[in-house]
């Protein structure tokens, strides 16, 4: 057999700490380490996108857009990615094709590589401008297909999207396993049907909340995958993905060999260790996301999504009727047509499971995002809503069938007005457009740490700015 190094993603900078941190890790604690991250030879590192947008405006008050031009000049010789869901973009609602358009050619202008794109229900038709933007960037476009488990979920399914994803013009395909249930034997049979139906690249992303990850990993790349999603150690297992240094450890003296340094991972690893132990130390990461959960197997329930569940449930006082809900998502999910289990169908099913469990009778409360998915508004599902279910929530409302972001006029123009105020950079319109509310509180902060140090108003005299 022919030597095939597999390639490694490394997702220290945005999923790992996005899984087990709730994506708290800010730019200050990335860039001291992106050089020596950027001599390893990684075939990437994720480092924006998915929750690493809104906790950064959110909660450390930070520009997005400034944390990825710091990254990009830091890494001057490794490819840069990251996560893009399809219509939805980096938020939960779908947005008009003219901002799909203009995020896709900020994110790349500055300095993004590789767009991983997906879509929530995998219906590509979410996907294709996103596409086709990347492809006129220039970029590199990478579908991913939410997997999950369900009797519309066969290999002919899984050949025949990634047919489909081909022809769209990607440039490559992700297996997207957000839940962890990919299991070994079933990731051998997937990858190699794959490789049966298209010739894209194929990588595999999963989670460690299962706990068969690294096996995963060794059968998929033993028939045929080519790259596979790690983190650096002090930030993998748990939610997160399979560590680094382990899989490079796996693959060594086979055909598979990475060539990567395990002297260089273990500086990396050193670097991020106190980090981990701070975030221990302060309840930041908690133990609970660092175990084996069974519960994602039996409930099909991603780490992200059980957390949110639990939060959900002490809110409002219930945190006893964990073990009822958890049952009843998988009943839910059957009810709004079988979808993966992934932002933000995730949280439309799983806060759904929560109002039944709670208010003592299924469906008895609906809310707006269920409502909007059981009209069409997400897309179609693999499977047909329950009819019953679907006329309960919205009553005599016709459900759309047509890709849902054909109904939507371009907003690009009333964005560009309402952010006039605060704009000091062209993507200022994108950060606003995603995030109203968020971005005119950061844009405020910002405003105000601005004038605390205007250079305008310094005291020449001794050189000194008034505090």
């Amino acid at each position: 057999m022919a030597k095939k190094p597999v390639k490694i993603t490394e997702t220290v900078l945005r999923d790992a700490h996005q899984s087990l941190i709730a994506t708290r890790m800010p730019t200050e604690e990335m860039l001291p380490i992106v050089d020596k991250m950027d001599q390893v030879g990684y075939h990437a590192v994720e480092c924006w996108g998915g929750a690493t947008f809104d906790a950064a405006l959110r909660f450390l008050k930070e520009d997005p857009w400034d944390r990825l031009r710091k990254l990009r000049d830091g890494f001057k010789n490794t490819k840069l990615q990251m996560l893009f869901r399809g219509q939805n973009i980096l938020g939960y609602n779908h947005y008009s094709d003219d901002v799909v358009e203009y995020f896709v050619q900020k994110s790349i202008a500055n300095g993004i590589d590789i767009i991983r794109i997906f879509d929530c229900l995998n219906d590509i038709r979410n996907l294709e401008t996103a596409v086709k933007a990347a492809n006129k960037e220039n970029g590199h476009a990478q579908i991913a297909l939410s997997y999950t488990l369900g009797d519309a979920y066969t290999l002919d399914y899984w050949k025949d999207i990634a047919k489909k994803i081909e022809d769209m013009g990607a440039d490559s395909l992700c297996i997207k396993d957000m839940s962890g249930l990919l299991t070994p034997y079933n990731a051998a049979e997937l990858v190699a049907a794959l490789k049966e139906s298209t010739s894209l690249p194929i990588d595999l992303h999963t989670h460690c909340t299962s706990g068969v990850a690294p096996m995963t990993y060794l059968k998929a790349v033993e028939n045929g995958c080519d790259i596979i999603d790690t983190a650096i150690s002090p930030f993998s297992m748990g939610t997160s993905q399979p560590p680094t240094e382990v899989m490079v450890e796996t693959f060594k003296g086979t055909d598979y060999d990475t060539g990567l340094d395990q002297n260089l991972l273990k500086e990396i690893a050193d670097y991020f260790a106190p980090y981990r132990q701070e975030c221990i130390d302060s309840g930041l990461m908690s133990t609970k996301v660092l175990g084996v959960n069974i519960n994602t197997l039996l409930y099909q329930v991603p780490g992200g999504m059980l957390s949110n569940l639990v939060s959900q449930l002490d809110e409002m006082g219930a945190g006893d009727k964990l073990r009822e809900v958890l049952e009843e998502v998988p009943r839910v999910r059957k009810d709004f047509g079988e979808p993966p289990l992934v932002t933000p169908s995730s949280q439309i099913v799983g806060t759904q499971a929560v109002l039944n469990v709670v208010m003592g009778e299924r469906y008895k409360m609906v809310n707006q995002q269920a409502k909007d998915l059981l009209s069409g508004r997400y897309g179609q599902t693999v499977k047909p809503f329950n009819e019953e279910v679907q006329k309960n929530a919205i009553g005599d409302i016709e459900p759309i069938t047509c890709r849902p972001a054909d109904l939507l006029e371009p907003t690009l123009p009333k964005f560009e007005e309402e952010v006039k105020r605060w704009k000091q950079q062209d993507e200022d319109v994108l950060t606003y457009a995603l995030f109203p509310t968020v971005a005119k509180d950061f844009f405020e902060y910002r405003e105000a740490q601005q004038t605390k140090v205007d250079p305008s108003v310094a005291d020449t005299e001794n050189g000194s700015y008034p505090v």
